[in-house]
């Protein structure tokens, strides 16, 4: 009875502990969590596949949230912003394995479709739609090049970018602040009803990273999974959910001091 005992704490007692070992990849909430979940869900399962861990997909609520959640370390693998993860990498210890390949990102401002207002000038003590305070794309470049221009303008932030498209195209907002990746996911009942009126210059992209209780080997793991999405057909067709065409690149912290260059200090430390 004995020997039974200890054969099925073995048997039984290996998996349960192998199953409570999992990872959160924790996605910054550009969208709402329904739509991140349709894309990020399969990329999330793909890596399960390919590394033999067992990572989850996770978000949330809004983007302020979002930083909160990743300064306390809820996440294990991370896609952020430039600028929240020049932050992070920083407070936390993050460290980038990848990001898109041959990607600058670019901030943009959009109007709907039939306005008239065709530059920034126009834009003139508007109230203008932005996901939230620290989006760096979608928000502090705008706003940086906006004030550059001395064009007073009223911010409102209303948590995702898909809130300030449809905010835009809804007629309560005159202008929104984006990006280009974000605006091309959109249903073309939506992106139709919207323009771009400005695009920044272009810096390096949203960062893959890992916290610093990941050990080197599973980052390595990680990071060659995320390589190899561009190989297979599964994969490429979740790099095409994703917007991420072009693939996906090994990437070092180096790569993100175009950023580090620009000095922006919104979230304090």
């Amino acid at each position: 009875m004995k020997k039974i005992i200890i054969l099925l704490t073995i048997v039984f007692a290996t998996p349960m502990a192998q199953a409570e070992k999992v990872f959160s990849l924790g996605v910054v909430p550009q969208q709402s969590a329904s739509s991140l979940a349709k894309v990020w869900v399969p990329l999330a399962m793909f890596l399960s596949t390919k590394t033999g861990e067992n990572i989850r997909f996770a978000t949330a609520p809004t983007i302020p949230e979002f930083e909160k959640r990743v300064a306390a370390g809820r996440y294990d693998i991370v896609y952020l912003n430039p600028y929240h993860y020049t932050l992070f990498s920083k407070s936390i210890g993050l460290r980038a394995i990848a990001r898109q390949k041959d990607k600058r990102i670019q901030g943009i401002i959009v109007v709907a479709s039939d306005s008239e207002i065709s530059n920034l000038a126009m834009l003139e003590k508007a109230e203008i739609a932005f996901p939230a305070p620290a989006a760096f794309a979608a928000t502090v470049l705008p706003q940086a090049n906006l004030t550059l221009r001395n064009v007073a303008f009223t911010p409102r932030y209303v948590s995702s970018h898909d809130s300030v498209y449809a905010a835009v195209a809804k007629g309560l907002f005159v202008a929104g602040g984006g990006i280009v990746r974000t605006l091309s996911t959109l249903p073309k009942a939506l992106s139709n009803k919207l323009k771009i009126i400005w695009r920044s210059e272009g810096y390096t992209p949203h960062a893959f990273a890992v916290s610093s209780t990941i050990s080197p080997e599973t980052a390595v793991k990680i990071q060659n999974a995320l390589v190899s999405l561009n190989e297979q057909e599964e994969g490429k067709n979740i790099l095409s959910k994703l917007g991420f065409n072009t693939g996906i690149v090994k990437s070092t912290d180096s790569d993100w001091d175009d950023v580090r260059a620009l000095n922006i200090k919104i979230i304090k430390q």
